[in-house]
């Protein structure tokens, strides 16, 4: 089943994605509230309802499309969105390409930090200010959306608390963010201005065919979902979910340690091994002193794309409205 969350004459609602159509949940089931928030918040129940349209639909029952619409964030407002640190290709690469070495701790445990939930946008433009344009990147990474209230998770019951699937762009502002690390705090401002999800939250019923065994050592569910960027149709970056070297369920796990995950929660695996231009930029520096470093520009139109999970595409777009206001131009001497 795939959820969406999309606007008509500038009200959210709630539908579900069928064969290329929308359709309104709760024109199909008055007992389904018309909007994310208030459905994840229902766990099971209303979730089992939504399988319930869903079935009919592929009976064949008739209901009404919607036809001018405006796509959301399948989640357009999280509970909280955390970014995890799962795929060790990126992290050993971006390591070696700024000549450290490899830290023992990455095997040890899964890691993540908290962004800015109130900062989730889905397809279509993404508005920037100007000091987010030095050195803006992508991060190509796959997100699991909580569907059910839960503390002190184990890792081996944590994938029953996800509800769905999704594709997440990370946007980060380089600058920004290589500034801000070095007094060990952070990311702030480097991350916080936009994080791009959508087109749709998949539930996990839909991907059982994509199963492949985890990892020696490991616990949860891994699923083998080919992972591409492009950027203006050119692909820059290719991966695979099953590479993640921390499942969900085991990050999920930490994530609950001592503390309540919500319906509604967003979290992020991280950046697949090759998932970003700064990844990218690094190892052609290293291999010719003479490559052509890339960046986002204004106007870029890029599309992440996993299978099963289907295309997020957006557009790099100035803040007309911010016109030249600098945070960088503030910086004391």
């Amino acid at each position: 089943m795939k959820l969406v969350s999309y606007k008509t004459e500038g009200n959210e609602h709630l539908g579900i994605y069928y064969k290329g159509h929308i359709y309104n949940l709760n024109s199909c089931d008055k007992q389904i509230p018309d909007n994310m928030a208030a459905f994840l918040m229902g766990e099971a129940p209303l979730m089992n309802r939504a399988k319930e349209v869903q079935k009919k639909l592929e009976e064949g029952q008739s209901f009404k499309e919607e036809v001018f619409y405006e796509l959301m964030a399948p989640v357009p407002h999280p509970t909280s969105c955390r970014d995890g640190y799962a795929f060790r290709q990126h992290v050993v690469t971006a390591r070696r390409n700024r000549k450290v070495d490899m830290i023992a701790e990455f095997d040890q445990y899964p890691i993540f930090y908290f962004t800015n939930h109130n900062a989730i946008v889905g397809p279509g433009a993404v508005r920037l200010m100007p000091d987010h344009f030095l050195k803006l990147d992508f991060e190509l990474e796959i997100a699991a959306v909580i569907g059910k209230k839960g503390r002190n998770i184990t890792a081996s019951e944590a994938d029953d608390y996800i509800a769905g699937f999704t594709i997440m762009n990370d946007l980060s502002a380089r600058t920004l963010q290589m500034e801000e690390m070095k007094l060990n705090l952070g990311p702030a401002k480097g991350k916080d201005f936009a994080t791009a999800i959508g087109p749709w939250l998949v539930t996990p019923d839909e991907l059982e065919s994509y199963l492949t065994p985890t990892r020696k050592g490991h616990t949860g569910k891994t699923y083998d979902l080919a992972m591409t960027c492009k950027v203006n149709g050119i692909q820059v970056s290719e991966g695979n979910v099953k590479d993640m070297d921390w499942t969900f369920a085991e990050i999920i796990e930490r994530c609950a340690y001592g503390a309540d995950i919500l319906p509604g929660d967003v979290i992020g695996s991280g950046t697949v091994g090759t998932g970003c231009f700064l990844e990218l930029n690094g190892t052609g520096l290293l291999q010719n002193s003479d490559y052509p470093v890339q960046w986002l520009q204004p106007k870029d139109q890029v599309e992440l794309e996993i299978t099963g999970l289907g295309k997020l595409h957006n557009v790099m777009e100035a803040d007309s409205e911010g016109g030249d206001f600098s945070l960088i131009a503030l910086k004391k001497m």
